[in-house]
């Protein structure tokens, strides 16, 4: 019995990362297809970064470019929006939306968005977490037989791994929030025509499932962790 609900978990990882890979083919191929779309006006992502910015009072807050494709991100360490070369200089719907999404992200820093806020402080946490996670579960599965300390560190180990889930929760909110305010301020501000602002809508759509995904991984992988370490204490090695 408890070898099949553990193939049932089994199960689930793999679907979730199949929907993982599904969301990030979405996201480039829809980014692909809109990145042809010129804008009308010759708007370019640094453009309407900037624009975005201004219009919120972030006059301070600098834009520069970076090496990759799809590399876009706001620091706030550095309180600089760094734009992929896709993006950049590109003058299409695509890249005004990946912009002016980056844009909502210092936005939210600036207004003290509370789910950002949560997402930077478990950062660090998050970090360490993911590295001690598998070593612990593994030593603790190891020496279980031992006694409740090695158990007891197989927990500490799946505790670790969920930070993980914890950053992924905070992740979602915070990036669906970024796309709102992108495409609220496109509009806001006339940046792109109705129909440029579906195209838009559209990249940020896609973008958002990969967030999704990520989530669905992180869930799938904690409960998958946490059934392996029940399962080998009620049946030890």
């Amino acid at each position: 019995m408890f070898y099949a609900f553990y193939d049932i978990f089994y199960l689930l990882v793999l679907l979730a990362i199949g929907f993982s890979m599904w969301a990030s083919a979405r996201v480039n191929s829809t980014f692909r297809t809109y990145s042809q779309q010129r804008t009308r006006n010759g708007m370019t992502g640094y453009d309407a970064a900037r624009e975005v910015l201004d219009a919120n009072g972030l006059h301070d807050v600098r834009i520069e470019r970076t090496a990759g494709n799809l590399t876009d991100h706001f620091d706030p360490r550095t309180n600089v929006i760094r734009l992929s070369d896709s993006v950049y200089g590109s003058a299409s719907t695509a890249a005004v939306g990946v912009a002016a999404h980056e844009a909502g992200h210092a936005i939210q820093y600036a207004k003290g968005y509370a789910p950002l806020k949560i997402r930077n402080a478990i950062i660090p946490l998050t970090n360490i977490g993911s590295r001690l996670s598998t070593p612990l579960i593994l030593m603790g599965l190891l020496f279980s037989g031992l006694g409740q300390f090695a158990i007891t560190l197989a927990y500490v180990g799946v505790a670790c791994f969920a930070l993980s889930v914890v950053f992924q929760l905070v992740t979602l909110p915070t990036e669906f929030d970024a796309s709102r305010r992108a495409v609220a301020a496109i509009e806001g501000c006339g940046l792109l025509s109705s129909e440029e602002v579906g195209s838009t809508k559209k990249v940020l759509s896609a973008a958002a499932m990969t967030y999704v995904a990520a989530l669905a991984v992180a869930i799938t992988q904690f409960l998958r962790l946490l059934n392996m370490v029940q399962r080998n204490v009620l049946v030890p090695f």
